[in-house]
């Protein structure tokens, strides 16, 4: 079965603009930092600019030894030497399979019929969410919370990655009904300018 850090860092190119964050600042502060597994989201087209960005990033990662997702994008993650994640509306799991071969592939779902039918899917996790309201995804799906997630957690075998609204104060909770590791966006990007001490922060509450 796939090993997965407890710790899954989205490095989030709306979210990073929003905050004023350069992606390839936050994803060296992060690997820095002791995060092992990373992943590009960039949701707009991949213009020339995003592309050399995404190829610095999973550069970076190589570099560093962690695992280095892609989202959405079979092609480029395969271009890249990455893993790759998918949602519902994107390419399907046994097809992304084919377009990346053995690298790590994780699949997105929301509820327990998704749930289900991918845990029959050629994928290495499963992504379940949002656990919490978030305010990083446009259109997002009903919130589960933990007593949902904990219920969901026995329909898999699967590593297990929950996501949406995740915080230092409600991750400790989700390993108790579960999960194997939490996606984190916002909450890695600290309210003052230290974010070194801030990922520190996680990388210490997910050992």
């Amino acid at each position: 079965m796939t090993f997965l850090p407890r710790l899954y860092a989205i490095v989030d190119t709306v979210t990073l603009e929003r905050r004023g964050m350069d992606p390839l600042r936050f994803t060296g502060a992060l690997l820095e930092n002791g995060v092992r597994l990373l992943q590009y989201r960039h949701k707009g087209p991949f213009s020339r600019r995003v592309f050399a960005e995404a190829e610095a990033f999973a550069a970076l990662c190589h570099e560093a030894g962690a695992h280095c997702v892609i989202d959405d994008r079979g092609d480029i993650a395969r271009v890249l030497g990455a893993g790759l994640h998918v949602g519902q509306d994107d390419l399907a799991p046994a097809d992304a399979r084919r377009v990346i071969g053995n690298a790590l592939l994780g699949f997105s779902t929301h509820n327990a019929t998704q749930l289900q039918a991918g845990d029959q899917e050629p994928v290495d996790y499963l992504a379940i969410g949002p656990v919490f309201a978030t305010g990083s995804k446009e259109n997002p799906d009903p919130v589960l919370g933990v007593d949902q997630i904990r219920d969901l957690r026995a329909l898999t075998t699967r590593p297990l990655v929950a996501i949406g609204g995740i915080t230092l104060r409600n991750a400790e909770a989700l390993f108790h009904a579960g999960i194997d590791s939490v996606a984190v966006i916002s909450d890695l990007l600290p309210a003052d300018d230290d974010l070194s001490a801030r990922i520190r922060e996680w990388v210490r509450a997910t050992a």
